[in-house]
């Protein structure tokens, strides 16, 4: 039996019961199968919290999506945050598939990592086609694959002997911090795409965050284990030091070839984020347009630059996501308008830049002239920042409370 979600406009969403054979629709304004199981997500997000790229996490992952940024900005505004992502999910695909191709090459260095590029664009553009299906999959092969490599490798890595520990500084701990912050709160502008096709609460809520956090704080202690005890400190032998264990080169291989989820995650989004902007527009079509630029972008484009690419995505998710989330349970209490029609609530655009300038006044990043300018900006101001401030966990506090203050201002004037 089919059942809707409505708001102060009128009916927003038809949503389905699904079944294991269900697809996503090809545009927003068709029906939403429920078809996918606590396991089904549970398989999803365990294999999006593996990943090659440095082996990093974070405990949280939050739930909006690009159509529900309508409820906090209005329907016209939302497009703001929306374009963003686009970017931020263009920008991870890229990454993604020079990760797979630059990994892939350690392993078989005989193709040349143009061709591995080639190859992961392809299939990523493969998998959008049935998103419910790629998920699935995931779930039946290779969570249970995923997991013993995980299990192979610690066990691996823990039998060798640990370096002697030294007086260590509490400098620059904030500064990673926010980092891995940046890689989990990437990816909670994506997390609805897929927990809407949930067959229930529990299914969305505890295949996440159990998926996720599991695998991602196990991939953090392997790979702080094999930073130490085989690359010797030495982040550039990482790969290497998982290839050098027995059995390495094909635990290595079957990560390699599961990072293809973390593209196709990224691209499917990017295709969904684009269609609040054109509901109507086909995913199918979006999604292989997508995948062809993100294919291009990998061909010309290195990963140096990954920790500023996290640092800029953390200033702007990080308070976005504390304005939503507040906004939601404390100010709006849960009464939102997501339809086309919503209406534009500038004042929300006041505690997000607020977050993102107390996340840049204190870690602005290692672009040279970008730091220099938030540098000289706190100075002008009078602001140093102490070196027990994190930026994630600051910027989240001020734009939840700005969020609280401007509340009553926003109610009057809608009144």
């Amino acid at each position: 039996m089919a059942t809707t979600t409505t708001s102060e406009q009128g009916t927003t969403f038809v949503i389905v019961p699904g079944d294991r054979h269900a697809e996503v629709a090809r545009t927003l304004a068709e029906p939403v199968p429920q078809a996918l199981s606590l396991f089904d997500q549970f398989g999803l997000w365990g294999n999006l919290g593996v990943s090659l790229l440095g082996f990093t996490g974070a405990i949280f992952v939050l739930q909006p999506s690009m159509v529900l940024l309508r409820g906090l900005f209005g329907a016209r505004l939302s497009y703001l945050p929306t374009v963003l992502n686009i970017a931020q999910c263009v920008g991870w695909g890229v990454f993604e598939l020079v990760t797979i191709a630059t990994a892939a090459h350690t392993v078989a260095p005989a193709l040349p990592k143009t061709g591995y590029v080639l190859i992961a664009g392809a299939a990523t553009a493969l998998l959008t086609i049935r998103p419910l299906g790629a998920i699935r999959i995931l779930r039946k092969y290779a969570t249970g694959a995923v997991l013993v490599v995980l299990c192979y490798l610690f066990v691996q890595l823990i039998r060798h002997p640990l370096p002697g520990l030294t007086h260590g500084t509490w400098s620059g701990y904030w500064a990673a911090t926010d980092t891995v912050v940046a890689v989990a709160i990437s990816w909670a502008p994506l997390v609805a795409d897929y927990t809407r096709h949930s067959r229930s609460q529990r299914a969305a809520f505890g295949g996440v965050l159990g998926g996720y956090s599991v695998t991602q704080i196990l991939c953090y202690v392997i790979g702080l284990l094999a930073l130490v005890t085989v690359a010797h400190g030495n982040p550039d032998q990482i790969y290497g030091a998982f290839i050098a264990l027995p059995l390495g080169a094909l635990a290595f291989a079957i990560l390699a070839a599961r990072e293809l989820d973390q593209a196709f995650a990224n691209v499917y989004s990017t295709a969904v984020s684009t269609q609040n902007l054109r509901p109507l527009w086909d995913r199918r079509i979006l999604a292989g347009v997508i995948a062809a630029l993100t294919t291009a972008g990998a061909l010309w484009l290195n990963i140096a630059d990954y920790e500023n690419f996290l640092t800029l995505i953390g200033s702007v998710f990080v308070p976005l996501s504390a304005v939503l989330v507040t906004d939601y349970f404390v100010v709006s209490r849960g009464r939102w308008d997501l339809s086309a029609a919503a209406r534009s609530r500038w004042l929300m655009l006041l505690p997000w830049a607020a977050g993102f300038v107390t996340y840049q006044l204190i870690n602005p990043g290692y672009v040279s002239w970008w730091a220099s300018a938030w540098t000289s900006f706190g100075h002008a101001i009078g602001f140093t920042p102490a070196s027990w401030m994190s930026a994630s966990i600051l910027s989240f506090a001020v734009a939840a409370v700005v969020t609280v203050a401007v509340g009553p201002l926003h109610r009057r004037r809608r009144a």
